[in-house]
């Protein structure tokens, strides 16, 4: 009986083993810096983003400076937002920037032909989204209008932002209260300009970026980081006529990519009434973002081995259709758990690339999309996704580290993906942070990781997860899905050995 209970235990012994899931992570000398621009984020004109979003009502009893809503800024600071995209977005082929200078009450209002055909008053222009960008510490980035705009009108904003010498333009930037140039360095030039940005072929498009960018000059002390409108998912000709032609005339250049979670622009699906199928077609489709990186890097690989033009992924997220009851151009859709597992797998997708991926912009911060923030009246709500940047901020600027698995699958019906995301990085202090997603719905999965190269001592970690993935924060139960300490990660000689809980993205940070 001591034989045969010996033998079932070492039977039992190694089935577990063998069904961990084996890692590896390698440090390398030659490993390129994760940007913090990555973790960027945009702000168009578009529903509540600005109004009632940044930019709230005199009347508004919450704090503020002048009319900007000082809790937001608060909440965005801890998450350390590194750049703010301003002001589309397809809103930007149609802003005018000098309808948004001087007195408020003399500058001309406009019909928001793009996002409900709601009326602007342009109360927040140039001044007031720098004013921001100051409170959050964080670089602006702004989209200039290529689509309905002029080459003059461009290369005198820009002069009026960023030059220190006498002019018309910088007489006019004093005159209205701003002494010091403000040296803006990431300039857009046109967005989407395939499709809302002016419907132009790659080929006219070409032509348009070399002429606007000629004259977008660089001032004193205010080089720009120019960025071409780039393809549309898997435009890769787009890509191509862009880097053979212009790539020595770029700092980056746009990718845009949505996840849908039908794959259909006509009925995307709901925020949160979804099944388990439409759950795992979601996240298939998120997943279709390592595919178009790739792919969009080789073609500039081609053009550019040395990788000096920026992969920039300035619109990406989940987009729904709205809530019910809410206007359909103000894009106004809920966030669950499931846009949580969308973020945290994104961001490893750009962590890994982070060699040619060096900018990135979540769409949209407050009210719109796949938003970090909600607001209703005085109240702010903080969502899944808010939480997932917040774990993820130690990435920024931290040294890409060498993940090598075999992630198991996780199916349902005819469709497969894996299911797990992971990347990781060593930050200047030596300390190691692996951020992982289980997107599997009904496994938790161990994994045992080597971590050849790399001495550590401690793990801790932080979990965010929820019973459903269609679980959500609200304003009467705001705190349901945020952040906890985790642990569930050993120490087993120099492996890590860590238990995923199903539907969970995770953060450990190993110290030495």
């Amino acid at each position: 009986m001591k034989s045969l209970f010996s033998f079932l235990f070492s039977a039992t012994l190694s089935l577990a083993v063998f069904g961990q899931t084996k890692m590896s992570i390698t440090s390398g000398s030659s490993a390129p810096v994760i940007s913090r621009h990555i973790y960027g984020h945009f702000s168009e004109h578009l529903g509540r983003c600005i109004y009632d979003g940044f930019w709230v009502a005199d009347s508004m009893n919450v704090p503020k400076k002048d009319r900007i809503r000082l809790d937001i800024v608060e909440a965005l600071k801890k998450i350390k937002v590194p750049n703010l995209r301003w002001p589309g977005g397809c809103f930007a082929d149609e802003y005018h920037w000098r309808d948004g200078i001087g007195s408020r009450k003399e500058r001309p209002k406009m019909v928001n032909t793009n996002w409900g055909g709601v009326s602007e008053d342009n109360s927040f222009g140039t001044h007031e989204f720098l004013e921001l960008c100051g409170l959050l510490k964080c670089e602006p980035y702004i989209a200039g209008n290529v689509g309905s705009g002029t080459v003059e009108e461009m290369a005198k904003w820009v002069e009026y932002l960023n030059s220190d010498a006498q002019s018309t333009m910088t007489d006019l930037r004093k005159q209205n209260g701003q002494n010091e140039p403000w040296r803006v360095k990431f300039w857009g030039v046109g967005n989407e300009s395939w499709g809302c940005g002016g419907n132009m072929t790659v080929d006219y498009y070409v032509n348009e970026y070399k002429r606007y960018a000629t004259y977008a000059r660089n001032y004193n002390n205010a080089p720009l980081y120019r960025i071409a409108s780039g393809a549309n998912v898997a435009d890769y000709n787009w890509t191509d006529v862009l880097m053979k032609n212009a790539a020595n005339r770029m700092w980056g250049l746009t990718l845009h990519h949505y996840t849908l979670p039908t794959g259909n622009w006509r009925k995307k699906g709901s925020a949160t009434n979804f099944a388990e199928k439409e759950y795992i077609s979601t996240m298939k489709n998120c997943l279709y973002m390592d595919e178009l990186v790739t792919r969009h890097s080789t073609i500039m690989d081609k053009y550019d081995p040395e990788k000096k033009v920026a992969l920039v992924v300035d619109e990406w997220g989940i987009w729904t259709d709205v809530e019910p009851g809410t206007n359909p151009g103000f894009l106004y859709q809920q966030n669950s758990l499931r846009d949580a597992l969308v973020a945290g797998v994104t961001l490893n997708i750009f962590n890994n690339h982070a060699e040619r991926v060096r900018m990135a912009n979540l769409a949209q911060t407050i009210n719109v999309l796949q938003a970090l923030i909600l607001t209703q009246g005085n109240q702010i709500l903080l969502t899944p996704t808010y939480h997932v940047f917040d774990l993820y901020k130690v990435h920024q600027d931290a040294k890409l580290l060498s993940v090598n698995f075999t992630s198991p699958d996780y199916s349902v019906e005819d469709v497969k993906i894996p299911a797990i995301s992971v990347s990781a990085s060593q930050d200047s202090t030596g300390a190691v942070h692996i951020s992982l997603v289980n997107m599997d719905a009904n496994k938790n999965i161990t994994i045992r990781t080597s971590l050849y190269d790399i001495s550590w001592k401690t793990a801790d970690g932080q979990i965010i997860t929820a019973d459903k993935f269609n679980d959500i924060n609200t304003f009467e139960k705001p705190g349901l899905i945020r952040p906890v300490m985790f642990k569930g990660a050993k120490k087993e000689g120099n492996d890590l050995v860590v238990t995923l809980p199903k539907l969970s993205v995770i953060v450990l940070e190993l110290k030495p």
